[in-house]
């Protein structure tokens, strides 16, 4: 058994107080005292102590800026009880964001970067008894006004926050409120310790093979004199293997490797299992335990593949050798004030994501390096997570933030190392791409934009900290040297021009390598948006709500984005309605049309799956953690194996069987032509084959492919023989253009373990059937939406009822539950009718 550790951490979370010193508060609360928590931000401060209004209802969060351009000043009074060592040290995992740290009036430093942690060296200010610490935080702000002003650099959105290393969308963003944090947001403690103290432990798995696997364990070490006065050993142990290391008296580091034999390989999800290492290094001076490390490793290899063909350059992600077609979403941070997210929430929302059919998580730039929590249960889902560097969407002044964005990736890169999630490291988020489309770079003339950082700093320091990871310096970019960033035929692409400016059909014009972002808007779901709106300001076009869009323009982009699909909505019901499912087509429309291109296209990552607050977004899980109707689109479109009629092909009408999975499908089908009565027009059968991870294209014939009534006629394919798959439908005209009947359906309910069961059976043809559960009780939650049921078929939905209650067969009408029917069929009558 080993001895007690050396290194004595005392955690300093307790007794906090903040305090308005300067700026813009209102007087009423100016030198007013109240309890803080750490860690914490300032807004939840004072939300506990009820001094605002809570910032996500109706249209608070725009009369709250001035919480950003007030000065904070935290400030606790501790214990110490002179316990001999020494070094004393005062460890900041995070502070938000301009920073001065004094303790008992001496100041130890001051900060200017969220994005990393720091240390503070109090040996000579440190007093047995009581110590008063104090952080005071100026307004981030006025102080990236304050850069911008001396070194201006263009950038999106209103504030400068490019002149701050602080997450970019803290300043609002076209899915987030302008709402400036403050405060010690990380944990903040005490380190005593004597002789020596391990750095940032780095394990780098250097080699993975089922025969063999070898880790290389990098262990910087401080000393706490000069000349160290004695040799030190290294314990480290892995799988059963145990290496010892001295280090002598001028060493700072040691490279020590373990090799594994018969080791068993982490996996991503659908590819494997996850089986992760425990591993540790112990540091001793003679028989005394200095410090410890300890952390779990899954052992893998990672590559990108940048081969170049005829078109360009391909793009996918090789993980132990073997290509993994990318199924991923887009990461933002979960709450905009990010101490609110702990382990529990994050375990929800990357298991919405696996349940989903995700595969990867894509941390995105203009947010925050995430918790350990959140890349340990990725390891333990075995969620890839691609990795973006903290820069989006603008340029930077790299003579004004080198030191920092250094000394902020050196911390980030040593702390996520480990992980086997960690897939990719990417420079920045459109940097490259809006540079030249926002003609920035001929703005800035001669003077720096952060081209230095994506293709010097940090490719740099990833080679020097985390050689195993492949790196690249933007999203999107072109392998090819002088080639458009945005290119679809070489590399990862963005398409955002289908959001802005066309119809979501555009989708099938690109053939695309690969797709890091995508998307479209939908409102939250209804108990999501009714809490966060008064019942006054659920209007189309209200003021209130149009504070819970942030996106440009982004009603007209809805309306916009549903006409020629459906026609203009009657009441504020059916414009929720139509809203949420002009999302969820647009989404599997663009998702099974990419999926169908494999392997010419390797991967998409939707944007987004979650929200940071309740708003209208392009995200499927909403600001409250419901799941929107896009989220079970996501679903279908992104299932292991997955028939999708392509319609419009260069070879004609096809089936795309998708079989994303380690084994080979053999099976038939039917695919038949019948009318909105169900009747048979044509028919055609076929064999379906197709090998592990392949994409097989079955031409269809024009007997069963071409419709005598486009109105009133659609395409259905099952599968007869073999593994059962899910329906593919296809109808032949716009929704607008369809002879949709009037929905009409029987209903019976019956109760089950957790909620009840909900059977309904087609009179009339239903279009995306779909019961909103969340209408029946806020946190009750479907298993199945979006069905579509010829007349006589039924289907039948789990509705699970945490909170209990009844349902019964005359609650499960409109609007709890709807189809694309009601939209279009005449006569049409709008729900819950209001202003607008």
């Amino acid at each position: 058994m080993s001895p007690a550790c050396g290194v004595r951490a005392v955690e300093l979370t307790s007794g906090w107080t903040v305090t308005a010193v300067d700026g813009a508060c209102p007087g009423e609360l100016r030198g007013r005292v109240l309890p803080a928590a750490v860690p914490g931000v300032v807004h939840t401060d004072l939300l506990a102590d009820g001094a605002i209004p809570d910032p996500f209802l109706d249209a608070n969060a725009e009369r709250l800026s001035w919480i950003g351009r007030t000065d904070w000043r935290y400030a606790t009074v501790f214990e110490w009880d002179g316990a001999s060592a020494d070094r004393h040290v005062l460890v900041f995992d995070g502070l938000d964001t301009v920073a001065t740290v004094v303790l008992n009036g001496q100041e130890l430093g001051r900060t200017v970067n969220q994005h990393r942690s720091y240390r503070f060296d109090v040996t000579d200010c440190l007093r047995a008894g009581s110590n008063e610490l104090r952080v005071t935080f100026g307004s981030a702000v006025e102080y990236a006004e304050a850069v911008d002003r001396r070194s201006p650099r263009p950038h999106v959105n209103a504030h400068p926050f490019n002149a701050v290393r602080k997450a970019a969308c803290n300043f609002g963003w076209d899915w987030g409120p302008d709402l400036v944090t403050a405060g010690i947001w990380r944990p903040v403690r005490l380190e005593s310790w004597s002789t020596g103290r391990l750095d940032t432990v780095r394990p780098l798995v250097v080699e993975a093979s089922e025969e063999h696997a070898a880790v290389e364990f990098h262990v910087p070490v401080e000393r706490a004199c000069d000349p160290p006065p004695e040799p030190l050993r290294l314990f480290v142990r892995l799988a059963g293997q145990e290496v010892v290391t001295e280090l002598a008296p001028h060493d700072a580091d040691a490279v020590v490797r373990v090799d594994v034999p018969d080791p068993r390989l982490w996996w991503p999800v659908g590819y494997g299992e996850q089986p992760l290492y425990e591993a540790e290094v112990e540091l001793l001076a003679g028989e005394q335990l200095l410090d410890r490390w300890s952390g779990r490793l899954g052992l893998r290899s990672i590559t990108v593949d940048t081969t170049p063909d005829a078109a360009g350059h391909t793009f996918g992600l090789r993980v132990n050798g073997r290509d993994v077609f990318v199924r991923g979403v887009n990461w933002i941070p979960d709450d905009v004030f990010v101490t609110r997210v702990g382990r529990e929430r994050y375990r929800e929302r990357i298991e919405q994501a696996v349940d989903g059919g995700s595969n990867l998580l894509r941390v995105w730039g203009g947010g925050i390096y995430e918790s350990a929590d959140f890349y340990e249960l990725c390891d333990e889902r075995g969620v890839l997570v691609w990795q973006d560097f903290a820069f989006a969407c603008a340029t930077y002044a790299e003579e004004e933030l080198a030191e920092e964005v250094e000394a902020e990736a050196w911390d980030n890169i040593a702390r996520l190392a480990r992980h086997p999630s960690l897939a990719l490291w990417n420079g920045s988020n459109e940097n490259l791409w809006l540079s030249l489309d926002l003609g920035w770079r001929a703005e800035v003339g001669d003077a720096s934009w952060g081209d230095g950082f994506y293709h010097r700093l940090l490719p740099e320091l990833v080679a020097q900290l985390d050689p195993t990871r492949p790196y690249i310096p933007s999203s999107p970019f072109s392998p090819s040297a002088g080639r458009y960033p945005n290119d679809p035929d070489d590399g990862p692409i963005h398409i955002w021009d289908v959001w802005n400016d066309v119809d979501y059909r555009e989708y099938g014009r690109y053939r695309p390598r690969f797709v890091s972002e995508f998307g479209f808007q939908g409102p939250p779901t209804w108990s999501t948006l009714a809490r966060a709106v008064a019942p006054q300001h659920l209007a189309v076009g209200s003021p209130v709500l149009l504070t819970h869009q942030k996106a440009e323009d982004g009603d007209e982009k809805l309306r916009r984005g549903w006409a020629g699909h459906f026609p203009e909505p009657v009441g504020f019901d059916d414009w929720h309605w139509t809203a949420q499912l002009n999302q969820a087509r647009a989404i599997t429309f663009g998702v099974e049309r990419f999926r169908s291109l494999a392997p010419h296209c390797r991967g998409t990552i939707l944007w987004q799956l979650n929200d940071c607050w309740p708003v209208v977004s392009w995200a499927v899980v909403d600001g409250d953690g419901r799941l929107k109707p896009a989220w079970y689109a996501l679903r279908a479109a992104y299932a292991d194996r997955l028939l999708t009629f392509q319609l419009d092909q260069p070879e004609g009408a096809v089936l795309a069987l998708v079989n994303d999975t380690d084994a080979p499908y053999r099976g038939s089908a039917v695919v038949r032509r019948v009318d909105v009565a169900g009747n048979v027009l044509a028919e055609q059968a076929l064999e379906l084959d197709a090998v592990a991870r392949s994409v097989r294209r079955v031409r269809l014939s024009a007997s069963v492919s071409v419709a005598a009534d486009r109105a009133t006629e659609l395409l259905v394919a099952d599968v007869r023989s073999g593994d059962p798959l899910p329906r593919a439908t296809a109808f032949l005209a716009e929704d607008v253009e369809l002879s949709l009947p009037r929905a009409s359906y029987d209903v019976a309910v019956q109760p089950s373990d957790d909620g009840v069961v909900v059977e309904v059976t087609a009179r009339t043809l239903l279009r995306d059937l779909t019961l909103l559960a969340d209408r029946l009780a806020p946190d009750a939650v479907v298993d199945e939406q979006l069905t579509t049921l010829l007349p006589g078929e039924t289907t039948r939905l789990r509705v699970r009822l945490p909170s209990g209650g009844e349902v019964s067969p005359s609650s499960l009408t409109a609007p709890v539950v709807r189809t694309a029917n009601d939209l279009v069929a005449s006569p049409r009558r709008g729900t819950g009718d209001l202003p607008g």
